[in-house]
């Protein structure tokens, strides 16, 4: 059973913590989400099956991926929602870090990330990280590495431009939407690496894709896939 320390009774007591999704105020023994949101989550469970389930067969046939999962599946009008959008366009980066953590937690205990040797967050575009105020797959990035131990690397892959959000687009759409965006920055940082790439929702797999596209150019690079949710078109 774990012990709840004298000073952190005392820190809930006065600054108490809320759930990032209903906002209702956490329990001493409760993090980062309520146990209500928590057990509400879909968890995909594709860190049981990594090499074969419903998003990993995304990029089959279109880059080299030695294993991929997503910590829960997008539903409309629910938790998942709620907290991505709190993410991603309400100013809110500790939930990215807050949810790393969780998902590592999680997956650390089915041995998930053996072999991975650094973490990969997507790249935004300079002018994008400015109006957002972070990259929200570093802030994943960071609760991931808190529980693993695992390098963060950045800068390594830059986002040329920035055309328009991937959102209400068709598979056709997305891909051409990201053709030619990203491009090597520094290989140097990721030879003989297995990099697992950090995303925050996967649909169609048309960013990664275009991103491993780049990656492979690398000598003995080795990808690997998480993303916090998956957004399935169908």
């Amino acid at each position: 059973m774990t012990q709840i320390s004298f000073f952190s009774r005392v820190l809930n007591l006065i600054a108490p913590r809320a759930c990032p999704s209903c906002e209702r105020r956490l329990a001493i023994t409760e993090d980062p989400l309520c146990a209500a949101c928590n057990m509400s989550l879909p968890r995909t469970m594709h860190h049981l099956q990594p090499f074969e389930n419903e998003m990993a067969r995304l990029f089959w046939g279109r880059i080299p991926v030695e294993k991929c999962a997503a910590f829960f599946l997008y539903k409309p009008n629910s938790t998942s929602s709620y907290l991505i959008y709190k993410l991603k366009y309400f100013d809110h980066p500790e939930i990215g870090e807050q949810l790393g953590q969780l998902v590592a937690t999680e997956y650390e205990s089915e041995n998930f990330f053996d072999d991975i040797t650094a973490l990969l967050p997507v790249p935004l575009t300079y002018r994008r990280t400015i109006q957002r105020g972070y990259n929200q797959s570093i802030e994943i990035a960071r609760g991931i590495s808190s529980v693993t131990g695992l390098p963060i690397i950045t800068k390594a892959i830059r986002r040329k431009t920035f055309i328009e959000s991937q959102t209400h687009k068709d598979l056709w759409e997305r891909n051409k939407n990201v053709e030619n965006t990203f491009e090597l920055n520094d290989a140097a940082k990721l030879n003989n690496q297995h990099v697992l790439l950090i995303d925050d929702v996967i649909t169609s797999g048309a960013t990664i894709t275009a991103i491993g596209k780049e990656l492979i150019k690398v000598p003995n690079i080795k990808i690997s896939v998480l993303s916090l949710c998956f957004a399935s078109d169908k």
